[in-house]
């Protein structure tokens, strides 16, 4: 049963799983007469990453929960990618994790309980890496498979970040580069050519570690992690709640293979939540290729951090991310609010 193929067992895949952003809005229209509490400092009023709660000493709780189905084949892998993706939340809101909870459901007649183990195995490695409690969790029998944690996490108040405060002139970045959501259809369509997987595996299991250190900077004016959204739509999140703009120069956006993307977008392994990221954010975006937008609104899964960066403090935050191992430079930046809110130079 380990030589199965986990990503025949379920009609999505990693954040590709997420509702329709326009249908999510549906949802969520009615959750506004909620009790609120005062000790409430980031709920769900503009899409953060996460909740975060006054404890009353200056600092705050954290807390998170995210949870898909396969997006590779091997168990293992599949628990490093969820935990990663999970444990990012708090690091993009400048916190630190703490502890976790697994969340799991599993077609045990399927695939069977060895399996299963090999997912918390997975996940158990990268809290480890993180520094933090696997501390247990709750599991049924499901009809596909799904895995993920709920994540606790700490941050000075005066540290917190959301996906709000970007200021006009602000230097746009991106941690981790696109085309996961490409590269994994093309593994679940059996047009994957060799090595691609491991490549985009290799981004999906890095932590956002960097988040937990630039909460402390005031100069970076807001912070979010790229997911199932895909970048303009977690952009687009941005300049909504900040009310500003965004230009976004293509060809300084990080792919992880810009010709082997162009491959299997010719060969149409493109995820079908890529069609509808776009559908939900097109008409705040102008005039673009379908090649562009395909990689612009691609799925990513435990995708990197879109940070929000002072001009003025630019080689502060080049030096950082130099020592955490990124290479980074600016993809775009904020401008004046226009129309439409996100300007695509390609």
């Amino acid at each position: 049963m380990d030589d199965q193929r986990l990503t025949l067992y379920s009609h999505g895949s990693g954040c590709g799983c997420k509702i329709d952003p326009q249908i999510l809005n549906q949802i969520l229209c009615g959750t506004s007469d909620f009790p609120s509490d005062t000790r409430l400092l980031v709920g769900n009023e503009h899409r953060d990453d996460a909740a975060v709660f006054d404890l009353g000493d200056g600092s705050a709780l954290i807390s998170t929960t995210d949870f898909f189905m396969p997006i590779v084949d091997d168990p293992f892998d599949f628990g490093r990618i969820a935990a990663s993706n999970a444990i990012s939340d708090v690091y993009a809101m400048g916190g630190k994790p703490l502890l976790a909870i697994a969340i799991l459901g599993w077609p045990v007649n399927q695939l069977g309980p060895e399996s299963a183990s090999r997912v918390l195995a997975g996940a158990q490695t990268i809290c480890q890496e993180a520094g933090i409690v696997l501390a247990g969790g709750h599991s049924i029998d499901s009809v596909e498979p799904f895995f993920g944690l709920s994540v606790n996490g700490h941050v000075a108040i005066q540290h917190i970040k959301r996906n709000q405060g970007a200021q006009v002139g602000d230097l746009i970045y991106l941690t981790k580069p696109l085309g996961v959501g490409i590269i994994t259809t093309a593994n679940k369509l059996d047009r994957l050519r060799e090595g691609d997987l491991k490549k985009a595996c290799h981004v999906m299991v890095g932590l956002n570690k960097i988040g937990m250190e630039l909460g402390s900077h005031s100069w970076v004016h807001a912070m979010t992690d790229v997911t199932g959204f895909g970048l303009l739509g977690h952009l687009l999140e941005i300049c909504t709640a900040s009310h500003a703009s965004a230009l976004i120069n293509y060809a300084d956006v990080p792919l992880i293979d810009r010709e082997r993307l162009d491959y299997y977008q010719k060969m149409q392994c493109v995820p079908a939540a890529t069609a509808r990221n776009w559908s939900s954010v097109q008409p705040f975006v102008n005039d673009i290729p379908n090649t562009v937008w395909q990689i612009l609104s691609d799925p990513q899964t435990s995708g990197g951090l879109l940070i929000i960066v002072d001009p003025k403090a630019q080689q502060n935050f080049e030096d950082i991310a130099t020592k955490s191992g990124l290479s980074l430079q600016p993809i775009g930046e904020i401008i004046q609010g226009s129309s439409p809110l996100i300007e695509v130079q390609y």
